[in-house]
């Protein structure tokens, strides 16, 4: 997903995305920026003594389920994707970015700062900085609202925003247990000291540590926050259905009409091109009514047809 801003003079066009950039920059700072962007109109919503920041554009690639087109790839291979998709809608040059900043929730252990390696990879220049922010499911809106700060407090011009996820390939991690007995067997300097500590090892060490989106103080899920919202707030089951029918069905029908326009088509290495989202499937009320509970068993009132298909 990638989104630009822009602090401008006027208001620049603005495009509501899923998105991994987000650029601002006063249209008085850089020819190239005017260039590539000219406003649409002379309104502004500005006010004075305070810098108009305005979303330029944003663009994503595909949502697919996990496991499928996608599986074989790391979380930066789909944020440069979604970043070099942005550069060639805008035609904005890479140099006149300033930062770029990305949301992610379960992190990829070899690329940490998955925003850097995105970065590098879609062709910016290692003196661009770039940070990852994790925040939940609401990473990718605070990596938007960081790079609207950080404008603001005039500290950039462009900023590009935007996150990712990868749920295909999460890490998972040896227990505790064996990951100190592994640091503690590479500081072992004699044959003496390595066997003594292999022959401590127990076959539960071996168990391995899947990654939950859930946090880590409450082991909570955004299912259940939802089952006890829709607790607290009176939502029915019926209302909730009804709600997911509506949605999946509405967007079916952009989809065929071509109207995802922040969509742009992901050349799979190895495999087709990737040109629509998987996810949006419109059920019936029949069908929905029939699944179980996901989370708050058997009383919960969030189902796998009215989530998130997460």
């Amino acid at each position: 997903m990638s989104s630009m801003l822009s602090s401008a003079l006027r208001n620049l066009p603005v495009s509501s995305a899923w998105a991994a950039g987000v650029f601002a920059r006063s249209l008085s700072c850089s020819s190239q920026f005017q260039a590539a962007v000219q406003p649409k109109t002379k309104k502004t919503l500005g006010k004075t003594g305070v810098k108009n920041v305005v979303v330029v554009e944003g663009v994503r690639i595909p949502f697919l389920q996990s496991g499928t087109s996608y599986a074989d790839l790391m979380p930066h291979d789909l944020a440069r994707a979604a970043l070099q998709g942005l550069l060639t809608r805008t035609s904005v040059p890479r140099d006149v970015v300033d930062y770029i900043v990305y949301g992610t929730v379960i992190q990829e252990v070899k690329t940490s700062n998955v925003a850097r390696e995105a970065a590098l990879g879609a062709g910016f220049s290692d003196k661009t900085p770039a940070h990852t922010v994790t925040m939940a499911c609401i990473s990718s809106n605070q990596a938007m609202t960081t790079g609207v700060g950080m404008i603001a407090a005039g500290q950039c011009d462009v900023v590009v925003a935007g996150g990712v996820e990868l749920m295909s390939d999460v890490p998972i991690r040896h227990s505790r247990k064996m990951r100190k007995t592994m640091l503690t067997l590479n500081r072992a300097k004699t044959l003496g000291q390595k066997l003594s500590l292999i022959s401590k090892i127990r076959p539960d060490y071996f168990t391995p540590e899947l990654p939950a989106v859930a946090e880590f103080s409450t082991s909570e899920t955004m299912g259940h926050s939802a089952d006890r919202l829709a607790a607290a707030f009176g939502i029915s089951r019926l209302e909730q259905d009804e709600y997911a029918l509506r949605s999946h069905t509405l967007a079916k029908k952009a989809q065929d009409e071509g109207l995802l326009q922040d969509v742009v088509p992901f050349k799979v290495p190895g495999k087709d091109t990737v040109t629509k989202d998987n996810g949006i499937r419109p059920s019936s009320m029949e069908q929905m009514g029939k699944l179980k509970p996901a989370f708050v068993k058997p009383y919960g009132t969030v189902t796998a047809a009215n989530s998130s298909f997460l």
